[in-house]
């Protein structure tokens, strides 16, 4: 695929990874979109690498349709739209009932609504590209968020569908999944769950948004930022008991410490 040129829309780009995706793709000559919820936030980023600032929100109905008539008025077409805002509340068995509504709405739906405006539009053009971030919680789990855990599950599965539903049309679909990211949302996990993610080398924004440079070249669907998760993966599929054992001894841990 050939970014240059390419109108791209990138939510939740204001920080971490949604930023280093814009600054990438910007700075590889696509006309790119800021999207983020913190108006300044947008309008700061879009400045400093020559794009276009379209705040707002990217999950609700009315604000995904605002998002992409906006962004096609001022690109003339969207053809990548990387659906990377997401939220987490937190919480496990007792996370609130609005906790579990915002996750779905940003984490999922948001995917959903999205997709019901593009994916049409693409179909009659003949090609498009929608990029999901799932993370690796999606494949995996996430010890402590049942939410996080649940809605990344669901947002992978989306993905997955549209790529076996529309793929043989000309719509690619990828989906993001790092594992442990310097990003604000690391930051706010507890002590145990950050060393535990600084074993499995937490990386920077920039070095997730190179992983996914090379594979816009391609139409891989998992793009792996942490190639290991390809190895927890099919432990997970191919001796499920095993790696539930393996998950259970660094929840024990989390329980002890906060013990």
């Amino acid at each position: 695929m050939s970014v240059v040129g390419s109108g791209v829309v990138v939510t939740g780009a204001g920080a971490g990874i949604g930023e280093a995706l814009a600054r990438r793709l910007a700075a590889g000559g696509a006309r790119v979109v800021v999207n983020d919820i913190d108006e300044l936030a947008a309008h700061r980023i879009a400045q400093d690498i020559g794009a276009i600032a379209i705040p707002g929100d990217a999950a609700t109905e009315a604000g995904v349709a605002s998002l992409i008539s906006e962004a096609t008025h001022a690109l003339g077409e969207i053809d990548v739209y990387f659906a990377n805002a997401g939220v987490e509340t937190g919480g496990g068995l007792f996370a609130t009932e609005d906790d579990w509504a915002r996750t779905f709405e940003v984490n999922v739906m948001a995917h959903v609504r999205a997709a019901r405006i593009l994916v049409p539009r693409w179909l009659e053009r003949g090609h498009g590209r929608f990029v999901v971030t799932a993370s690796a919680a999606g494949l995996l789990t996430m010890l402590g968020s049942a939410t996080y855990s649940v809605s990344k599950h669901a947002s992978l599965s989306f993905a997955e569908w549209l790529s076996v539903t529309y793929g043989h049309r000309g719509v690619v679909v990828q989906a993001i999944c790092p594992l442990g990211v310097r990003t604000q949302m690391l930051e706010l996990e507890d002590e145990i769950v950050r060393e535990i993610l600084s074993h499995d080398e937490a990386i920077e924004p920039a070095e997730v948004a190179e992983s996914v440079w090379a594979a816009l070249q391609g139409e891989s669907f998992l793009i792996l930022p942490h190639p290991k998760v390809a190895d927890y993966y099919r432990s997970r599929a191919t001796n499920t008991d095993h790696w539930i054992s393996g998950m259970r001894k660094l929840q024990r841990r989390i329980d002890e410490s906060a013990g």
